[in-house]
């Protein structure tokens, strides 16, 4: 086992089938709730969106202890664990009776699904710093080709019976956990590890770790404020394109079809490619500054079709999230990736119990009666105010030189 190169090809594909397993369930998951809530829109409407919640709110808590249980034990074990729980819990999901089941359920998957934060240790372990940024494009790319697949296939099988997706995508990650237990090296060698510690592993202990590397604090809030900035928008896409142009449902899916498209073509393959030459800090720059004029672009289409036209080139911006995980890697020793990719994950997770909170009301108070202005855009305007503040701090944290950073102790 220990002898095996390890390979993103694997880590790639357990981060699609996480997507997958998602996107899976955004087609149906409502219409299942309704159907056991018998027929009430509202209360299901109500009910989906605290199951959403509740899913971010795990993956906060726990992004870090598995990150730094993965810098303890090594990635393989993290890993296998949490992908055999992920088919446990789509298994779980589909057999539940009534909705408490899926509130149980919605909490082990958000468990499980914080796997993102080992597995991105996984590829800063076996990454040379300089093709690191390069290589987190990985993360995207699952994210794009998965969000092609899941809600598409969700909505397919879900035609058939509305329970028939969680049995596919419980089929499908055990599958992945089979290949996994007899395939998959461990990445992350002896010397490297560290001892577990509680403090490191809360989230707000891992989020107060990251102080001890000034550019890496910096770094870690402008990527928070990038994810506040595209959950704000994802959280009102579907309200916003149906309210001012009238789109459909299919239309909606088909547009974040184009955007999966788009993400797996940039982050798969161009920015793989380009990285190398416009280096981190360039790519940072790049990648906010055309993310903070395209939400402008999509608050003020006048047009459905221009949205097209925006989402094509806003796909571009993809570069700047990979290129700011390559350079906060960079800047930390081997035995600390799990716990800080850990904070990183919970701080997306803080982000997306955030963002839809404040944009959707944002979105509602601006189309009513009682507001200053008709401006349904409202949501993306601050998405890009936002996206320029992470730009700012961004450019700032660039002022500061990285400092050699010592491991801790290592754990034999």
């Amino acid at each position: 086992m220990q002898t095996r190169k390890p390979a993103l090809g694997f880590i790639f594909i357990t981060l699609l089938l996480d997507i997958l397993g998602f996107g899976l369930v955004i087609p149906i998951l409502p219409k299942l709730i309704e159907q056991l809530q018998g027929g009430n829109t509202s209360s299901a409407a109500h009910l989906y969106g605290a199951l959403t919640g509740v899913y971010a709110l795990m993956q906060f808590l726990c992004a870090s202890v598995l990150g730094s249980l993965s810098d303890r034990f090594g990635r393989r074990p993290v890993i296998l664990v949490s992908l055999f729980g992920s088919a446990v819990d789509f298994l779980f999901m589909a057999l539940a009776p009534n909705v408490p089941w899926f509130f149980i359920g919605r909490v082990i998957n958000g468990i499980s699904g914080a796997n993102i934060t080992t597995a991105t240790a996984y590829i800063a372990d076996i990454s040379p710093p300089e093709k690191r940024a390069a290589n987190f494009g990985i993360i995207g790319a699952a994210f794009g080709v998965g969000f092609i697949l899941g809600p598409a296939l969700g909505g397919w099988l879900g035609e058939y019976n509305l329970r028939l997706p969680f049995f596919v995508a419980a089929g499908l990650t055990f599958a992945n956990w089979l290949y996994g237990y007899f395939v998959l090296p461990e990445s992350l060698a002896p010397e490297n590890r560290r001892a577990f510690s509680w403090k490191r592993a809360n989230p707000v202990g891992s989020l107060t770790a990251l102080g001890h590397y000034p550019l890496v604090l910096r770094l870690a809030v402008s990527l928070f404020l990038i994810n506040i900035a595209q959950f704000m928008l994802h959280s009102t896409w579907a309200l916003y394109t149906a309210y001012r142009y009238s789109w459909s449902p299919k239309q909606v899916g088909l547009s974040l079809a184009f955007v999966g498209l788009m993400t797996a073509l940039v982050q798969g393959g161009l920015t793989r490619r380009i990285m190398p030459k416009l280096g981190e800090r360039r790519a940072i720059l790049i990648g906010f500054s055309i993310s903070s004029v395209c939400y402008l672009g999509y608050a003020f289409a006048p047009y459905g079709w221009v949205i097209y036209i925006v989402l094509a080139f806003g796909c571009l911006a993809g570069i700047g999230g990979p290129a700011t995980q390559g350079l906060i890697s960079r800047n930390v020793p081997a035995n600390e990736q799990g716990a800080v990719q850990g904070a990183l994950t919970s701080l997306s997770s803080l982000a997306q119990i955030i963002a839809p909170l404040v944009s959707t009301n944002l979105f509602g108070w601006f189309i009513g009666p009682s507001a200053p202005a008709h401006l349904p855009g409202v949501a993306f305007i601050l998405s890009s105010v936002v996206t320029v503040v992470a730009l700012v701090l961004a450019v700032r944290s660039f002022q500061d030189h990285a400092v050699p950073v010592t491991p801790a102790p290592a754990v034999g």
